[in-house]
């Protein structure tokens, strides 16, 4: 066996003559298995709120966003359609109106988006999955509406009111000013056929209305379009399918992915997390200044032993590596216990949902490969460079 190791295993484990080197050991130890832990749960819960939250723009957002690059709109003429339908990883695909409004619902009123969707949109998004209240748009009700919840609460928006509409306005098109307000703005009556919630943003955000009422309230042509919304197959080969459309559709048209389209939020997410794995490491590196302190204090305890061994041959660099095998020993035995507490944590959680956010939701966190591989090589690491600050007090002097 290994010398410095065999001397390192027998350090670790024993118990020492003083009792108090016993206990600051043992705080040591607790320090690191609870660093450990912590810092295991915090990049677990991060990555559940990631993908929580990453569920939500799944449901929002289509997988690929076609849009125009010059003005708001643009026609859907037959070169697009075909080059659509000419990728194959394409299974799915919307045609979309988007333009800001004002509201108007029993002499209340809201500034908004109405989003004109036609029938082929569920296929793209599962927005209607999140309808609680009433049912999706219908082409048997050709003036409905569904409104977020942030919408229905800020004007007391109910489903099938047939007293009072939901009145929707967007300005006319034109050049200089309106000389009667009366006829300055376009207006549709709608009827409020279903309540959604999603997130608090997206609620307060857009009212759903059919893509033809949509046309009629902007005085778009029939085939005029905000955007156009994809659905793939295969996500690995979205980047194949968007260099093609970028090739075939020229310039003209922007091409952007959910992730390009939600750039601030993924960044906020990934800042967040970056933040706390660092806070956390910051208060693992004050926890492991007790592995520092537990490993000097074995060195000036085993100060005889030291000299002993170093009369029967042992190298100063000998005797270092034993103290630096120990105090990485001691982190890695924190590391194993404060893991394991963590892993069974997190299944605990997944399944028996022991910590709640509200009383319906539970702390969303996710038992990823990654997040064990951080905390393993972030405890080793740190674990060694305090074996290696502590055992550099040893010195030919002290030993002699």
């Amino acid at each position: 066996m290994n010398f410095p190791l065999y001397i390192a295993k027998r350090y670790l484990f024993s118990k020492s003559s003083n009792n108090t080197i016993n206990i600051i050991t043992i705080i040591a130890t607790i320090g690191v298995i609870i660093g450990t832990l912590a810092l295991f749960i915090v990049l677990s819960g991060f990555s559940g709120l990631r993908t929580f939250s990453i569920g939500f723009l799944n449901t929002a957002d289509p997988d690929i966003k076609i849009t125009s690059v010059k003005g708001k709109s643009f026609l859907f003429n037959a070169k697009i359609k075909d080059n659509i339908n000419a990728q194959s990883n394409i299974v799915s695909y919307t045609k979309v109106i988007e333009e800001r409004a004002f509201f108007e619902f029993n002499k209340k009123t809201h500034i908004a988006y109405i989003k004109g969707v036609d029938s082929n949109y569920t296929k793209v998004n599962s927005i209607d999955s999140t309808v609680y209240v009433g049912t999706w748009l219908d082409q048997k009700i050709p003036n409905g509406a569904i409104v977020g919840n942030g919408i229905s609460n800020l004007l007391s928006v109910g489903v099938f009111d047939f007293l009072e509409p939901l009145k929707i306005y967007v300005p006319k098109p034109g050049k200089g000013y309106a000389t009667n307000p009366t006829d300055a703005f376009n207006q549709i009556k709608t009827q409020p056929i279903g309540v959604y919630s999603l997130t608090e943003e997206v609620d307060k955000k857009y009212t759903f209305i059919s893509l033809e009422l949509a046309q009629i309230l902007l005085n778009y042509k029939p085939e005029q379009v905000s955007a156009i919304e994809l659905k793939v197959e295969n996500l690995k080969n979205r980047d194949e399918t968007i260099a093609a459309l970028k090739n075939n559709l020229g310039s003209e048209f922007n091409i952007e992915t959910r992730e390009q389209l939600n750039a601030v939020f993924y960044k906020m997410l990934n800042t967040e997390n970056l933040a706390s794995y660092l806070i956390f490491t910051l208060i693992l590196i004050i926890a492991l200044f007790n592995v520092i302190g537990a490993i000097i204090m074995m060195i000036l305890d085993k100060k005889d032993n030291l000299k002993t061994l170093y009369n029967l041959g042992a190298t100063i660099k000998d005797i270092k590596r034993v103290f630096i095998l120990q105090g990485f020993l001691l982190s890695l035995f924190g590391l194993f216990i404060g893991l394991s507490i963590g892993v069974i944590l997190v299944l605990l959680q997944k399944k028996y949902a022991l910590f709640m956010i509200t009383q319906h939701l539970a702390y969303p966190v996710e038992l990823k490969l990654y997040n064990v591989i951080s905390v393993v090589i972030t405890i080793l690491i740190l674990g060694y460079l305090a074996a290696l600050i502590a055992s550099s007090r040893i010195s030919k002097k002290l030993v002699e």
